[in-house]
């Protein structure tokens, strides 16, 4: 497999002398192309860090993080910002769809700002809402829409520029179970068909039980992983729950 992100012995320290916290320890792992991992992690296990550190939203205090070749820690601002546009996508979970815009609108705005041709903006949002089943609502408003639908535009929106990782920070946060069902289909289509590179954070191990590798934080420090291989996802989904009740977390809060 061809790696894709490769991140080295990172620390992220906060706070000034006196009251420093280590968010992160000399943390290092790979995900190769075409990957679909999860972040789990008990609440303060610095998961969320370490996905804003990868999506360059935060800085590492030491070590390098390299995506598609690129050593993003050696970047300016100027620089990050023009990679983050042409190299990352973003699926959040309270969405961040622009309310002045229908879907069709906030989904062609990356590839509009990257002066795309429109006739081939238009083909490629059609190509992409027919495979998630998103056709019927391009013309609608944000507020128009379900929860479930505007993660799915999320996820059109992040997909759309052919981007080399997709980032998503607990998709299915705000979500009902069968939105949530909806989109985690469509990640799976994302990676499965489209070999969308995938790297998730969720506290919610019915979500990660998506994915094909689980990576593990606790105190900052990559505690295990699990992968898939050859499991169903019912099965997948029962290692995850003795993971993270090695881990000392509370299963109620992860199903």
């Amino acid at each position: 497999m061809e790696k894709l992100l490769s991140v080295q012995q990172i620390q992220k320290y906060y706070g000034s002398r006196g009251n420093v916290t280590k968010a992160l320890d000399h943390i290092n792992l790979d995900v190769d192309k075409g990957e679909f991992v999860a972040i789990m992690g008990p609440s303060g296990s610095g998961k969320t860090t370490l996905l804003n550190c990868i999506s360059t939203i935060d800085t590492v205090t030491s070590g390098h993080i390299i995506i598609d070749e690129q050593d993003i820690t050696t970047l300016s601002q100027k620089k990050l910002a023009t990679f983050r546009r042409n190299h990352l996508g973003f699926i959040f979970q309270d969405f961040n769809l622009l309310n002045t815009l229908t879907a069709f609108e906030n989904i062609a705005l990356a590839l509009t700002i990257q002066k795309v041709n429109p006739k081939e903006i238009e083909e490629r949002i059609h190509t992409l809402a027919t495979q998630l089943g998103i056709t019927n609502i391009l013309s609608k408003y944000p507020y128009e829409l379900s929860g479930g639908q505007k993660q799915r535009v999320a996820c059109a929106r992040a997909i759309i520029t052919h981007p080399s990782l997709i980032l998503a920070d607990e998709p299915t946060g705000a979500l009902d179970s069968k939105s949530s069902r909806l989109l985690l289909e469509s990640l799976e289509f994302l990676n499965t068909k489209l070999n969308a590179t995938i790297m998730m954070v969720t506290h919610d191990a019915f979500t990660a039980s998506y994915a094909k590798r689980i990576l593990f934080i606790k105190d900052g420090k990559i505690f295990t992983e699990l992968i898939r291989g050859n499991n169903n996802r019912k099965d997948f989904f029962n290692r995850i729950i003795e993971v993270v009740t090695l881990l000392g977390g509370d299963t109620h809060n992860v199903l």
